[in-house]
């Protein structure tokens, strides 16, 4: 097993939905799995705001992209093509500096 290919990484969350049948027992239900990311969204942010190891953040962040995963496996998208797009598309842009903070954004005048 190559842990530094991402068709193996989603070949393992595909096992882990369908171990659990989540197809067919609404685990793969849209907004069941947002109101799960902001579940995650929130431990991460519990890592920061209360000084937790980097270890735990590793793992929160490891939950949160295997939920990404799922919901790519969910609602039938290539999250593998779509990162490419995206970080092309963003490659692309200009950064401007708002109150102190770097910030790559579509910038509308």
């Amino acid at each position: 097993m190559n842990n530094d290919s991402y068709d193996e990484m989603l070949a393992e969350v595909q096992a882990f939905h369908d171990k659990h049948d989540f197809k067919n027992t609404g685990g793969e239900e849209l907004m069941y799995r947002i109101a799960l990311m902001t579940e995650e969204l929130g431990e991460i942010s519990a890592c920061a705001s209360k000084g937790k190891s980097v270890e735990d953040l590793a793992e929160e962040c490891a939950d949160l992209m295997i939920l990404l995963m799922g919901t790519a496996i969910a609602q039938d998208f290539d999250l593998n093509q779509a990162f490419w797009q995206k970080m092309n598309k963003i490659m692309k842009r200009e950064s401007k500096m708002i109150n102190g903070r770097i910030r790559v954004s579509e910038f509308r005048d």
